[in-house]
């Protein structure tokens, strides 16, 4: 088997839900059990790219028999769950800052030392408690002087930069690894990138998600009908995850046609997730560790 990373970037708030929620938000997102971390299930990935896949024998090749065919063979492709790797927060300088943490960042380089072709020259940033967080070392865009401290203020949170050769060894992979031809957008991930505590990661994703009114109006009155109010959950636009593409050489095809076929398929931006009549779910996807043969 080969494996290469897939990064996954939101260009339109993406709602991969989990059906009826039991709290104020009737449509949630998708999120682990344990760690409560969002994530975009590896299903969606699969299931997005095969009807992308115009040609049907390519298609049976790589994703698997259509379902009238299931027994034939197994498909060449496994996409794992993307999970969550930056969360857009909004900053009060900056506009906003693209935030990590230590324990998103440690499952990612996990993920990576079975991918050929990745070499990740970062380590996992400690950031010592919850009232630091780490940036990188020169010329940040989301600090500011308060009270003769630079700090960084995220939502409501008001935290002490630290600048930090780790984070900015982060930077140096991760912008050409999501924006590899686009250098305006590499130094805007690098500027805005910081690394806060697991624990103030976790409070974000349960306050900077985006959360919506959805209503339906009744045709005549122009009132909402009865019933037709719900709230709706949906990761912000300029969200990062991350997913592992793993491909098994088989008599029908090999690995290299399995990547080259994915990467042509990604070209384009993908829609993922629910609400696609009103925007939602758009996507840019860009596989890392690629054969280029």
């Amino acid at each position: 088997m080969d494996a290469k990373l897939l990064l996954v970037q939101t260009l339109s708030p993406l709602h991969a839900g989990t059906g009826q929620g039991v709290g104020v938000i009737d449509l949630p997102i998708a999120r682990e059990k344990a760690t409560n971390i969002p994530y975009l299930p590896g299903s969606s990935l699969k299931g997005v790219l095969r009807d992308a896949c115009d040609d049907a024998d390519t298609r049976t090749k790589i994703f698997g028999p259509d379902t009238d065919n299931p027994d034939a063979h197994a498909g060449a492709v496994n996409f794992t769950d993307a999970r969550l790797l930056l969360l857009p927060v909004r900053s009060l300088r900056g506009v906003f800052a693209w935030v990590t943490s230590p324990l998103l960042l440690q499952r990612l380089l996990r993920d990576a030392e079975d991918v050929q072709g990745v070499s990740i020259n970062a380590q996992v940033p400690s950031t010592g408690d919850d009232k630091t967080c780490l940036i990188i070392e020169e010329d940040c865009a989301i600090t500011m002087s308060l009270n003769g401290n630079e700090q960084v203020i995220l939502e409501d949170l008001s935290l002490i930069a630290k600048p930090s050769s780790v984070v900015s060894s982060w930077a140096r992979w991760l912008a050409p690894a999501l924006y590899p031809e686009d250098e305006d957008w590499q130094q805007s991930l690098s500027v805005r990138l910081c690394v806060v505590s697991d624990d103030v990661i976790s409070f974000l994703l349960e306050t900077a998600t985006e959360i919506t009114a959805r209503i339906r109006l009744h045709e005549d009155k122009k009132t909402v009908e009865r019933g037709a109010l719900w709230y709706e959950e949906a990761l912000p636009t300029e969200t990062v995850l991350a997913s592992l593409v793993v491909a098994a050489s088989s008599k029908r095809i090999d690995t290299g046609e399995v990547f080259r076929t994915i990467r042509n398929l990604i070209i384009s931006p993908l829609q993922f997730g629910g609400s696609a009549t009103i925007g939602r779910g758009l996507c840019k996807a860009h596989l890392v560790g690629e054969n280029e043969s």
